[in-house]
């Protein structure tokens, strides 16, 4: 009976650490205020952003629009550079708008059915390596990732959770726009080998923070945003 019990428990043991490390599905977005097919990808990506805490969706604002009539204020190098790296990746260059689900596949964002294919077959498949948690400390965030296979690069994102703007010119000019979970900086902050790791980082530019554990491949294999989702 006794070595039965124990066998049970050694059971339970190795399933606790898939159980902690559920995690978010994230789903990124690429696009512009200068591009007039990108409002229904922003607008779903509003949807997302509601109430859904097994989604992690985040709008990276391209550079490559704003010489086209309409400079965008939310406009980043990096993600730029980010996308990039997908379009040599999947070998289908950089467009507006595009959705990257978990790092592994990109279509195009205003595709809901599609994009929400790719979200479900995301919750069934998706690795995860190891749990990330991510906590205020003052001016201060933590950022922990538990133990696990594999290695990953530690990337740490600020974003504003809502922004409305009127647009002067360009192919929206004369529309107002609202658009959720704008990414104002993405970084690096640490490289993850499996074993448990404690970072401490300033709070980044931006309302609210993610963390994503990305393998060697650009694939997400970790998310968090803060525990409690305020500031």
């Amino acid at each position: 009976m006794l070595s039965r019990l124990l066998a049970a428990l050694g059971f339970v043991a190795l399933l606790s650490p898939a159980v902690a490390a559920e995690r978010p599905v994230v789903v990124e977005l690429f696009t512009s205020q200068g591009c007039s097919s990108c409002p229904p990808a922003d607008a779903y990506l509003i949807e997302l952003s509601r109430g859904q805490r097994d989604v992690l969706p985040l709008a990276f604002h391209v550079t490559y629009w704003d010489q086209l009539g309409w400079k965008d204020p939310f406009s980043l190098p990096s993600a730029t550079e980010r996308q990039n790296q997908y379009g040599r990746r999947f070998g289908d260059g950089s467009y507006t708008p595009e959705i990257v689900v978990d790092g592994a596949a990109g279509m195009v964002g205003s595709r809901r059915s599609a994009v929400a294919s790719a979200i479900e077959r995301a919750k069934r498949e998706s690795v995860t390596a190891a749990a990330v948690r991510v906590t205020r400390n003052g001016k201060n965030v933590s950022i922990e990732v538990g133990s696990g296979s594999g290695s990953g690069r530690v990337l740490l994102i600020g974003f504003d959770r809502e922004h409305t703007t009127p647009i002067g010119r360009g192919e929206n000019g004369g529309r107002t726009l609202t658009e959720a979970n704008i990414v104002r900086s993405i970084r690096p902050v640490g490289q993850w080998s499996g074993s448990p790791l404690k970072i401490s980082e300033q709070f980044p530019e931006g309302q609210d923070v993610a963390v994503l554990l990305e393998a060697p491949d650009g694939q997400v294999i970790g998310a968090s945003r803060l525990a409690d989702g305020s500031t």
